[in-house]
C-alpha cells in the first residue's frame, strides 16, 4: 500500500504500522518477562494485555468513523475554509506541527475537564507500563468531544483525509514513548517527547500529575509550563483504581460514577455542572496529600 493509499483510507494506517508494534512488544516481553531486565511494572500480563488489545479494537472504530464523519459534515453543511491548503510534504509537515499543538491541548484538557478525562482515565488506568499500555485506548473519545480540537485544522484548509491520516500517525508515533526499556533519547529530549517524559505522564507521584501532555514534540510542555523531568521512581496507574481487565468495565468505570454523582437529589445546578466539566475530583483529592 502506498502513500496516496493510506491518505485515501488513513483508518489502514495503524493496521500497517501493526508489525512494527508487535516485534516491538515481543522484543520488551522477552527483555521484561523472560530476562528479566525490566521492573515488575514493566512486564507483561495475559489478562491485561487482552484487555488492552480489546480497548485497542474498540477504539480504533470508533474514533476513525467518527473523525471522518464529523469533518466531512462540516464540509459538507458548511464548506467553509479559510484556505485551500494544496497538500505536499512542506504543507504535510505543517499539518503534523499544528496537529500536534491541537493534539497537546485536547491532551492537556482531557486531564482538566472531568467529561473529557471519563474517557481518558482509560488510558492510565493501568498500573503498568510498556508497549501495550499504549494500545489502551477509549471507544468513547468521539462522545467526549475529541474531534472539536481537530476541526479547526479543516476549516483552516487542509484536507480531512489528510487530517485523520496525521491524528493517526501522531497517535502511532506514540506508541514508542511507551517503554520502560528506553531510559534516555539523549540531545533529542530537548525538543522530541520520549519514553522518559511519557513515563512522568503516567505517574500517579503528586508531583507527576498533570504533566507532560506532549504528543511527539516536547516544547509545547516547555512553551506552557507542563513539563516536569523523570527523577523519582514512577508510581503507574490512577488514584481510583479500576481493578478489571474487562474493557466494558474499563471503559465505563468513570462514566458510570458521574452518572452515579448526578442522581443525587439535592444537588445544585452550578454542583452538576461542576461534577462533569470541573478537574476529576481524585486528582485534586490527590494534590491536596490525601
Amino acid at each position: 500500500m502506498n502513500f496516496s493509499q493510506l491518505i485515501a483510507h488513513p483508518e489502514w494506517l495503524l493496521i500497517v504500522l501493526a508489525p512494527i508494534f508487535f516485534v516491538c512488544i515481543a522484543l520488551e516481553w522477552y527483555i521484561g518477562n523472560r530476562k528479566q531486565q525490566l521492573p515488575p511494572s514493566a512486564q507483561y500480563h495475559q489478562k491485561e494485555v487482552l484487555c488492552n488489545m480489546a480497548l485497542a479494537s474498540l477504539h480504533q472504530v470508533a474514533d476513525i468513523t467518527a473523525g471522518l464523519f464529523i469533518s466531512k459534515v462540516y464540509l459538507l453543511f458548511f464548506g467553509w475554509k479559510l484556505f485551500d491548503i494544496e497538500m505536499n510534504w512542506a504543507t504535510f509537515i505543517l499539518l503534523m506541527v499544528a496537529q500536534d499543538f491541537c493534539y497537546y491541548w485536547f491532551h492537556r484538557a482531557s486531564h482538566r475537564v472531568r467529561w473529557l478525562w471519563a474517557a481518558h482515565v482509560v488510558h492510565h488506568s493501568s498500573e503498568n507500563m510498556n508497549f501495550s499500555t499504549a494500545f489502551r485506548q477509549s471507544l468513547m473519545y468521539p462522545i467526549a468531544g475529541m474531534w472539536l480540537f481537530w476541526l479547526p485544522l479543516v476549516i483552516l484548509g487542509f484536507d480531512p483525509n489528510y487530517v485523520v491520516f496525521a491524528v493517526l500517525l501522531n497517535l502511532g508515533l506514540q506508541f514508542f514513548v511507551h517503554t520502560q526499556a528506553i531510559k534516555s533519547i539523549g540531545p533529542l529530549e530537548y525538543i522530541f517527547n520520549s519514553p522518559a517524559h511519557h513515563r512522568v505522564h503516567h505517574g500517579k507521584n503528586p508531583q507527576y500529575i498533570d504533566k507532560n501532555y506532549a504528543g511527539v514534540l516536547i516544547i509545547w510542555d516547555k512553551l506552557f509550563g507542563s513539563f516536569e523531568p523523570e527523577v523519582e521512581t514512577v508510581q503507574y496507574g490512577v488514584t481510583k483504581p479500576v481493578n478489571s481487565f474487562n474493557p466494558l468495565t474499563v471503559t465505563f468505570a468513570e462514566w458510570r460514577e458521574m452518572w452515579r454523582e448526578q442522581r443525587q437529589s439535592e444537588l445544585t445546578l452550578r454542583q452538576r455542572l461542576k461534577l462533569i466539566f470541573a478537574p476529576p475530583a481524585s486528582q485534586q483529592i490527590n494534590k491536596k496529600g490525601s
